[in-house]
């Protein structure tokens, strides 16, 4: 039998992060439960537009507990999906036990209904917990094979800084025109997770492919190896070109998504991560090929 909600003490709200206090309040829940600081977002064009944030607030204004939804449309075999994201769930841990997650989830996802999303996905660690809400694990693969000959190149790329004016403007007005990496599974628009996940990851990089238009998110592991993470672009630049522009040579690669846009053929694998993307809805609607949303999209 479940527990009955207690939230005694307790104020829920709503739509909230339009108010500094109530923004302040989420980046520290998030940083004193998960070790993550989302306060960067707000210098890199604030908090996804879309969001709908659930929570529940002590008398002292802290959020006992959160959890936010936003629209977050992806491709699914070569076809739009109206979706929903659910992202920051967190409780303290003086109010755990009280059915306060529970409570946020269900009012997030009638949330969700009411807005006429006809999915909803999600990242978690302990993926029973949104089984009894209708949500199914999606196994993610990686690519990875020999690198191609690198095209040449009509200038070198250019490093970009995202917590620059310049660069930051130049990101967004590339990542509000972007097209999806993938046709089998890719979001098509994430910018506040995009350039938030930039400041996340130290080992991230983002370089500018002028001659394409194009800004690839990248790294390389300590054996040279080359990860190719995600692209912002409205034409997908082939993986040669992509190599030939940033000037690296690599004997092995792997594409964090389906390369089926890069020109290049790689091997699926397993891709191995701490948490489990899950989706609610869509049916037997599921992916047909081995695919992953790019780690520039978490959230």
């Amino acid at each position: 039998m479940r527990k009955r909600l207690d939230s005694a003490g307790l104020t829920f709200r709503q739509e909230y992060f339009g108010d500094p206090a109530g923004w302040a309040a989420l980046v520290r829940l998030l940083r004193d439960i998960f070790s993550i600081d989302i306060g960067p977002q707000q210098r890199l064009g604030g908090p996804d537009l879309t969001s709908m944030p659930f929570g529940w607030f002590d008398a002292e204004g802290e959020l006992a507990a959160n959890l936010s939804a936003f629209a977050l449309p992806f491709v699914l075999n070569g076809r739009i999906v109206h979706a929903a994201g659910l992202q920051s769930g967190a409780v303290r841990p003086p109010w755990r036990g009280r059915g306060l997650y529970r409570d946020l989830t269900v009012k997030a996802l009638d949330w969700c209904e009411r807005q006429g999303f006809e999915a909803v996905i999600l990242y978690t660690d302990k993926p029973s917990l949104y089984e009894t809400y209708g949500f199914r694990a999606i196994v993610q693969h990686r690519y990875e094979g020999a690198a191609p000959a690198p095209s040449p190149f009509a200038g070198p790329a250019r490093l970009l800084v995202p917590t620059d004016a310049d660069d930051l403007a130049l990101l967004q007005s590339l990542l509000e025109r972007r097209s999806p990496v993938s046709t089998s599974l890719a979001v098509t628009a994430n910018a506040a997770m995009f350039l938030i996940n930039t400041q996340l990851d130290p080992d991230v990089r983002v370089s500018f492919l002028e001659d394409r238009g194009a800004a690839i998110a990248w790294k390389t592991d300590a054996a040279g190896r080359f990860s190719l993470l995600d692209i912002v672009a409205a034409e997908m630049p082939t993986l040669a070109e992509i190599l030939g522009g940033l000037d690296i040579a690599s004997a092995a690669v792997e594409v964090l998504f389906r390369p089926d846009k890069l020109g290049w053929t790689g091997a699926p694998q397993p891709y191995e991560s701490g948490t489990v993307l899950m989706l609610r809805g869509l049916g037997d609607d599921a992916q047909h090929f081995p695919a992953m949303l790019s780690p520039m999209a978490d959230f």
